[in-house]
């Protein structure tokens, strides 16, 4: 996958993590996109806003998305690694590539993403690791309430 291409996608899921910071929440972000780039649906976590314990950005980013016959023709972009859950979407819809904007803060279950023939593209991108990094910071109790801590 282009990585031109990557972070145009993974820009959508950027704008989602701040919008859910800005609501009090959880700052990830996912967004769902056709090869071209034209982002179909884009969601952020709701775990705080929602109090539901499963609506991570991915999972709200599908639901958003609806009812759809071309999930493995979509790109998934994820400001943070996939967690278990939230794969385990990707590998069930058939989506063929993840964009993964970090991974240092949290590895995910990207090992499962592979282990299905998805291609992953981790862009490192240091807007998405300060994200994580302000909410461990400001807000320790969210970072271990989200990812079990």
């Amino acid at each position: 996958m282009d990585v031109e291409l990557a972070d145009r996608i993974l820009e959508a899921a950027i704008e989602q993590a701040e919008k859910s910071w800005s609501e009090g929440g959880i700052p990830i972000g996912a967004a769902l996109a056709t090869a071209d780039g034209t982002i179909v649906a884009a969601g952020h976590n709701e775990r705080v806003q929602r109090g539901d314990p499963t609506a991570h950005a991915e999972t709200v980013c599908f639901r958003n998305a609806g009812r759809r016959r071309d999930w493995g023709s979509l790109i998934l972009a994820s400001t943070l690694s996939p967690c278990p859950m939230c794969s385990g979407m990707a590998v069930l819809y058939g989506i063929r590539q993840v964009v993964i904007g970090e991974h240092t803060t949290f590895m995910g279950a990207e090992h499962w993403l592979a282990e299905h023939g998805i291609e992953t593209i981790v862009l490192d991108d240091e807007r998405c690791i300060a994200l994580m990094k302000r909410l461990q910071e400001t807000r320790a109790d969210l970072w271990a309430e989200d990812i079990g801590g």
